[in-house]
């Protein structure tokens, strides 16, 4: 009888230690691109790679460009998550992963993006202003920059975008991607 007792209560451990080692969904859902975002006929995740990689190289890439920097930070919110949690990227070196979401929170300061924000809520505004800056409407850009994910004044985020500066953790953490998605 009592054989049976510790064999049940190894099994329950044994279950409950499987469980803890189970992957966990995020707790706050991840950011969805929609198709093309990067490109007509690119994969999203090599688009925002290339994309994040090429702006944050250097700033005076998308100086006098906002459409573009804002893409490098949409680019740049999607890979935290995505790295992390795509079985795509499964064996990637976990530095690259734990660097993009040091970019993100790094990113988010500079442009004043509330820290806390959920990744979805900060690419969805990012992508609606890109449609407004892409058809030169800047009153709707100001209003979507009025939005409660900003901290920051619409104007100064704009004049931010239009200006971006260097970000030492989002240049090394998207070269360092980028470089893993070409040994794949």
């Amino acid at each position: 009888m009592a054989l049976i007792g510790v064999g049940s209560i190894i099994s329950m451990s044994t279950v409950v230690l499987l469980c803890a080692c189970a992957p966990v969904s995020p707790s706050v859902a991840p950011a969805v691109l929609p198709a093309d975002v990067f490109g007509v006929y690119e994969d999203n995740d090599i688009g925002a790679l290339n994309q994040s990689s090429w702006a944050f190289a250097a700033p005076r890439r998308t100086q006098d460009n906002p459409i573009d920097a804002a893409r490098a930070v949409i680019a740049v919110e999607y890979l935290a998550d995505e790295l992390h949690n795509n079985p795509r990227w499964v064996g990637t070196d976990v530095t690259s992963a734990l660097g993009m979401v040091q970019a993100r929170k790094d990113t988010r300061r500079v442009l004043g993006i509330v820290p806390d924000a959920p990744p979805r809520a900060v690419v969805d505004t990012l992508l609606r202003l890109t449609v407004a800056l892409s058809a030169g409407d800047q009153a709707e850009a100001i209003r979507i920059l009025g939005s409660p994910v900003f901290t920051l004044p619409p104007t100064l985020t704009l004049r931010v975008l239009s200006n971006l500066p260097y970000i030492r953790s989002a240049n090394i953490a998207t070269l360092q991607a980028a470089n893993t998605a070409l040994l794949r």
